[in-house]
């Protein structure tokens, strides 16, 4: 328990101690996913629309838990580089959807590999059942009212 007077411990900083690990865990997977020119999380946003054909923005941001403006840009990214489509939907004029080019999954089988072979070393470096327990760990966290919330593992 942190008592009132007691000085900052930055280094006990629950927040910081995530942010840091995070960092530390995308520039590993960012350096495995470098020669296909993509980052994690335009990787993951290919691996989405592999599985679910096309999603409107909303979705997938939410579904990749990244703030909707941000999602917007990457989208925007996605698909000057010829990676993705945005097409209005056919049952909500408002809502884009958002699916792969041909050249978005052929660069997503590409990127695949190496996405596994970090998964493999990060497992290796860390040990299979640890990082298991870690994801489960990490979607029992509560932060105010808001649990997380994944169907995996």
């Amino acid at each position: 328990m942190l008592l009132a007077n007691q000085p900052l411990r930055v280094d006990e900083c629950n927040c910081n101690a995530m942010r840091k690990a995070s960092r530390q865990i995308t520039r590993f997977y960012d350096a495995h996913l470098e020669p296909t020119g993509l980052r994690i999380t335009q990787f993951l946003t290919l691996a989405v629309l592999s599985q679910v054909g096309s999603a409107a923005i909303n979705a997938l941001a939410e579904r990749l838990d990244i703030e909707r403006t941000a999602m917007g840009k990457m989208a925007g990214f996605l698909e000057r580089d010829g990676l993705i489509k945005i097409r209005p939907s056919p049952t909500d004029g408002r809502s884009r959807l958002i699916e792969l080019t041909e050249k978005g999954r052929r660069l997503h089988a590409e990127a695949s590999p190496l996405w596994r072979e970090a998964q493999r070393q990060f497992e290796q470096l860390n040990g299979a059942k640890n990082v298991t327990e870690l994801r489960r760990g990490l979607r029992k966290i509560v932060v105010g009212s808001l649990a997380t919330s994944s169907s995996e593992d």
